[in-house]
């Protein structure tokens, strides 16, 4: 696969992580089909072990999604800003301790949002609890899913 043409696998699995991100968007379905079209020029032994794997991964947490609650977003709060801050924490701790840190970096993107809205320790603190409740779980899940997935793939690129 040429460089052009990685560059824009890439892409997709960014807007299909930033998507997960976003209410609406199928952000795993874009994740998934970034590397269904890398595994389909690639052909090799790696690529299609790295799509079975996907595959059934995002199926996996498509069922646990099922099971959560359903997500809240008017109620507790939850704004773009707020999800730029997770994402963007949760991206940072997954670089930094890959796949185990994106849990600490989702929390803390969302506390760090809240302590520079509201202030004071204690009411960042309850509104982060709120938002986890409310949405965070479900998000978190689908998240490191969609992180792990492409930690793989690019793992698979370098190798190749």
């Amino acid at each position: 696969m040429d460089l052009p043409q990685l560059l824009l696998v890439g892409l997709v699995l960014l807007l299909g992580v930033l998507g997960v991100l976003t209410p609406g968007v199928p952000g795993t379905w874009l994740v998934w089909a970034g590397v269904l079209w890398w595994s389909l020029n690639e052909r090799s032994a790696l690529a299609w072990s790295l799509l079975v794997s996907a595959t059934a991964l995002l199926l996996v947490v498509q069922v646990i999604e099922w099971q959560l609650p359903p997500r809240r977003l008017r109620g507790v709060g939850v704004t773009p800003r707020m999800a730029v801050y997770a994402g963007g924490g949760a991206l940072l701790g997954f670089v930094l301790l890959p796949v185990l840190g994106a849990v600490p970096g989702f929390v803390g993107g969302i506390y760090l949002c809240e302590r520079l809205r509201l202030g004071t320790h204690g009411e960042a603190w309850a509104s982060v609890r709120a938002v986890m409740r409310a949405v965070g779980t479900s998000v978190l899940v689908e998240l490191l899913a969609c992180l792990m997935v492409v930690g793989a793939w690019v793992g698979a690129v370098l190798v190749s």
